[in-house]
């Protein structure tokens, strides 16, 4: 069973971001469960939404056993972003099974792609659906991207991966079996074409943005006179 753990606004300006926060909680959480990775979503960019710089929320996807691991995950979650709160920011979590992902939920998490949403409206469909939500700090607006990327993430279709396999220890230009190796699944251009071979230029000491695309991790890449170079997706 998926579990997934969905963090928001955890950060500041001047601090470490909150894909950074989310890819410790993995690590911690590996320890005791598979752990499949961590997906970057991208939210509406509104001048009345508050947000540090890119209004992006970060879902780490864990493998569990059953139910009654959900409140263990949480909590370790939940105490990592506690010790690690960073004044100015205001932090939500959410944490749900996939199954628990419902229609309603679904259609939050595409309107928080376009438009304005309130924590209120977020709370209640995280009692109606059972969810556990929760501000850590601040505003607590955090609960609002919590909640969406719980939708955003569920069906690995949306964003761009933080952390998958091996992928974020492959650094500047790569072979793609180097890169087939860590992780990914495919190499493609935007036009469709599987590439297969060659070398795929990545800026230095920087890691390729994969993204999940109906379940499969796919790095896109720009085919430019012959030069591959990847592609960084929202």
């Amino acid at each position: 069973m998926t579990i997934l753990v969905s963090i928001d606004d955890t950060d500041n300006l001047n601090s470490r971001g909150t894909g950074r926060l989310a890819r410790a909680i993995a690590n911690t959480l590996a320890g005791d469960y598979p752990v499949y990775g961590v997906t970057r979503h991208q939210l509406y960019m509104h001048p009345d939404i508050p947000y540090t710089s890119h209004n992006s929320c970060a879902v780490i996807h864990v493998e569990s056993n059953g139910n009654a691991d959900i409140d263990t995950i949480f909590t370790t979650a939940q105490d990592i972003m506690l010790a690690d709160f960073i004044e100015g920011s205001d932090p939500g979590i959410a944490v749900a099974s996939a199954d628990q992902v419902s229609p309603p939920l679904i259609a939050f998490g595409k309107d928080a792609k376009c438009t304005i949403l309130t924590q209120e409206k977020a709370r209640t469909l995280a009692k109606n659906l059972n969810i556990r939500l929760r501000g850590l700090g601040g505003t607590e607006d955090g609960v609002i991207g919590a909640m969406a990327g719980l939708a955003l993430a569920v069906n690995l279709n949306d964003g761009r991966f933080l952390q998958r396999g091996r992928i974020r220890e492959v650094l500047g230009p790569s072979s793609v079996q180097q890169l087939l190796a860590a992780g990914i699944d495919e190499v493609c251009t935007l036009d469709g074409r599987t590439i297969t071979s060659g070398t795929v230029m990545v800026e230095e000491q920087k890691s390729p943005k994969a993204c999940p695309v109906n379940g499969r991790t796919v790095l896109f890449v720009e085919d430019r006179g012959g030069i591959l170079t990847a592609v960084k997706r929202d």
